[in-house]
């Protein structure tokens, strides 16, 4: 919306913006969160335990969050994050996510000896890198 307004014998241009959400959004409602988050947990525990046979890296716990911008990550004390909605990926893609966060145990950055160490467990991690942002999802379940 546009409004002029005379003001002291100068135009303004006043420009209103309504608010627009993000597009991209990961986070959902509390509810839902609830209802997936053990089904997460189970996900990420079975999957971390058969692609950290090939690591053997060591870590403090994970978490199941429902974090709003981010599919996983992993703090400096070894605390791995990641997001409940990760049950509605492909499993290729979910795998993915979890040898990334993995792989973050041992570099802490995005170099070329991290993703080296994500294609040991993930050999088309790009392609799998470009098909993840195909994935939007809303408040109310996955939607593709």
């Amino acid at each position: 919306m546009r409004f002029k307004i005379d003001f002291s014998g100068q135009k303004f241009i006043l420009i209103l913006r309504r608010r627009r959400r993000r597009v991209g959004r990961l986070g959902g409602s509390h509810r839902e969160y609830l209802l997936h988050k053990s089904r997460a947990r189970q996900l990420v525990k079975t999957r971390i335990a058969e692609l950290n046979l090939l690591y053997n890296f060591s870590y403090q716990k994970f978490v199941i969050r429902n974090q709003k911008s981010r599919w996983g990550s992993c703090s400096s004390r070894g605390v791995l994050n990641f997001n409940y909605k990760l049950v509605f990926l492909p499993d290729h893609l979910a795998d993915y996510l979890i040898a990334h966060e993995l792989c973050h145990l041992k570099e802490m950055n995005h170099s070329r000896r991290f993703w080296n160490e994500v294609a040991r467990a993930i050999p088309d991690y790009p392609r799998c890198r470009r098909d993840l942002q195909l994935f939007k999802f809303a408040d109310c379940g996955a939607t593709v």
